[in-house]
């Protein structure tokens, strides 16, 4: 049985697959459609040339970018493609004329690949303060830190890659605006997930996680009215992903983009609650936030070459989940925990097993 309505439509437009599948916020597992999607214009370059085949596709090349961009809040022409999210912060850091000794303010969810590259360009880093034990921001408190100092910009990860909290994003907008100040939103673990249209100066983000589109697809919208000293286009592009992509977002726009967001959020619900407590794991999020990403702390004691053992265990025997270790929220923790993305074909059975195998694993 599925957890929701929408899984059994969403599993039969995909292939059966040989494992229990939980690691959407890795990669999520695209449709038969869009697999279809790639493959054709593959053999159209192959039949015409890439240019010619790139031009054919023209008009659905259009299309798919009003979509994607209507997804995340901005225009079409406001909207570029890189090989992945990362690729797409790089392209706009090194074209951004920030000036020297420029200072960035973030969440103590950031991504750590992100603070390299922030640290690589000598942009200095400083935390946002928290509203709680799950390091949402405290907007009450960025906006009175605001009318005494300014950053150059603020980054925000909506949803981390270590913890499913979704950050509240819209009202880090709206006070960071009055005071003058951009902000840039790392979409690669919200888009297809959670509502994305933020009024944010820049967003990017990737087609492979809860949009199941393709690898090698990442996506970079910057404001234009907001930003004009950053040149972000590119003059290559994966075509054969793009369209891929495009029809990943289609299939969620047929759905309906609330009905899944609502469908996931309660998804994340019911996988806490099963899981929570389960061998002395403990889930690390609220029970109703509304993400499908779910971490657990292991054990007390364990180390974290303990938690990508158990990983390696559950691999073993069929169950898909991820070690997030602590390099990917240097600035939250120290501690490794275990990943669970559930997209929205999970079954009850799949998180019963899951369950048995971690009680193993526990105390």
């Amino acid at each position: 049985m599925y957890c929701s309505d929408l899984g059994e439509q969403w599993h039969a437009a995909r292939i059966e697959p040989t494992i229990t599948h939980l690691d959407s916020a890795s990669a999520g597992r695209a449709s038969r459609a869009a697999i279809e999607t790639i493959t054709a214009h593959l053999w159209r370059e192959a039949e015409r040339g890439s240019y010619v085949a790139a031009e054919e596709q023209a008009s659905a090349r259009a299309r798919d970018r009003r979509a994607l961009a209507s997804l995340v809040g901005h225009t079409p022409d406001e909207l570029s493609y890189r090989d992945s999210a990362r690729a797409c912060l790089r392209a706009l850091l090194n074209s951004w004329n920030l000036p020297i000794a420029s200072t960035v303010w973030v969440a103590t969810n950031e991504f750590g690949p992100n603070l390299d590259e922030f640290e690589r360009r000598g942009i200095a880093v400083r935390t946002m303060p928290s509203a709680d034990v799950y390091g949402r921001v405290d907007v009450d408190a960025l906006e009175n830190m605001l009318q005494f100092e300014q950053p150059d910009f603020i980054h925000v990860c909506m949803i981390g890659s270590a913890s499913g909290v979704v950050q509240p994003v819209l009202e880090i907008v709206e006070v960071a605006h009055h005071a003058g100040v951009p902000v840039v939103v790392d979409m690669a673990q919200a888009v297809g997930h959670v509502p994305t249209v933020t009024g944010a100066d820049i967003v990017y983000g990737t087609a492979r996680k809860w949009l199941t589109g393709p690898r090698g697809v990442g996506f970079l919208a910057v404001r234009a009215d907001a930003l004009r000293a950053v040149e972000v286009d590119s003059s290559e592009a994966y075509v054969a992903g793009a369209l891929g992509l495009g029809q990943a977002v289609a299939e969620l726009q047929e759905i309906g983009q609330q009905r899944v967001f609502r469908e996931l959020a309660k998804i994340g619900q019911i996988t806490r609650e099963r899981l929570n407590g389960i061998g002395s794991w403990e889930v690390l999020e609220p029970v109703d936030e509304p993400s499908a990403l779910v971490t657990l702390a292991p054990p007390p004691g364990w180390q974290p070459s303990d938690v990508l053992t158990a990983k390696r265990a559950l691999q073993e025997t069929g169950i898909l989940v991820t070690c997030a270790d602590s390099w990917r929220a240097p600035l939250a923790n120290d501690q490794s925990v275990l990943r669970v993305s559930p997209h929205l074909d999970v079954r009850r059975s799949q998180l019963d097993a899951l369950a048995a195998a971690i009680r193993t694993m526990g105390y």
